[in-house]
C-alpha cells in the first residue's frame, strides 16, 4: 500500500525557488536539488521558446522502489494513471534540465489518466482528454537526488489537438495530488499558473 504525504507546497514567484538549501533527512538522504541553482530550470522545454511547469516532485526520500521506472508506473496505476494507449507515443518528446549535470534530457515516460481501466483507459484519454504527466529523473553526478520531477497538466480532447485546458497546469497538479493523498509569461499555451510545486514523499508499506 502506498502512503503519500504532501510534505510541502511552496510558491516560487517567477518560477524560481526561494529555498536556501535542499531538504535533507537524518540519514543524509536528500529530497531533491533545486534545478535553478545549478543552471537548470523548473520548466521543461515545450518547443518554440515556451515551457511547461514541472509542478509535482516525488521526493528522493521516497521508498527506493518507487523511484525506479517500474515503481513509478506502479505508483501511477495506484492513483489512476497508466502507460500510453497500446504503449505508443505519438508526437514529440519534451526535455528538461534538472541542474544535475545531464543537461537537457528527454522525458523518461508519459503516463495518462486511465479512467479506471488500466488496460485501455488511456486510449479513451487520448480521445476525450484528461490528466497526464511526464516524468524526468534527477540523477546526474552534479545533483543525484533520485527525485522524480513531474510535469502534470489536464488536456483537451484530440479534436482540440490536446491543448491544455484553461488553468490546466494547476488543475492537473491538484487532481494528481488529491488522488495521491486521499501568470502566463513564458508558459506554453499562454495559460497562467499559480507557481505552486507540490513535494510528495511516497513510501511502500
Amino acid at each position: 500500500m502506498y502512503l503519500m504525504n504532501a510534505l510541502l507546497g511552496f510558491v516560487m514567484p517567477y518560477l524560481a525557488f526561494n529555498l536556501a538549501s535542499p531538504t535533507i533527512d537524518k540519514q543524509g538522504g536528500i529530497a531533491y536539488y533545486n534545478p535553478t541553482t545549478k543552471g537548470g530550470s523548473m520548466l521543461m522545454n515545450a518547443g518554440d521558446g515556451y515551457g511547461e511547469p514541472m509542478n509535482v516532485i516525488i521526493s528522493g526520500l521516497s521508498s527506493p522502489a518507487v523511484l525506479t521506472l517500474h515503481g513509478a508506473i506502479n505508483f501511477a496505476r495506484a492513483i489512476g494513471f497508466s502507460e500510453e494507449c497500446f504503449g505508443l507515443h505519438l508526437g514529440g518528446y519534451m526535455s528538461a534540465d534538472l541542474g544535475d549535470g545531464n543537461g537537457w534530457v528527454n522525458q523518461t515516460i508519459e503516463l495518462r489518466q486511465d479512467y479506471g481501466n488500466a488496460g485501455g483507459g488511456t486510449c479513451l484519454e487520448s480521445l476525450v482528454g484528461g490528466n497526464h504527466f511526464r516524468i524526468f529523473v534527477q540523477n546526474g553526478t552534479a545533483a543525484d537526488s533520485g527525485a522524480l520531477f513531474l510535469a502534470v497538466s489536464r488536456e483537451e480532447p484530440v479534436t482540440k489537438n490536446h491543448d491544455i485546458v484553461p488553468d490546466g497546469y494547476d488543475i492537473g497538479r491538484d487532481q494528481l495530488v488529491s488522488a495521491a493523498v486521499a501568470g502566463a509569461d513564458g508558459i506554453n499555451h499562454g495559460i497562467a499558473q499559480d507557481g505552486i510545486v507540490t513535494l510528495l514523499t511516497v513510501t511502500i508499506d
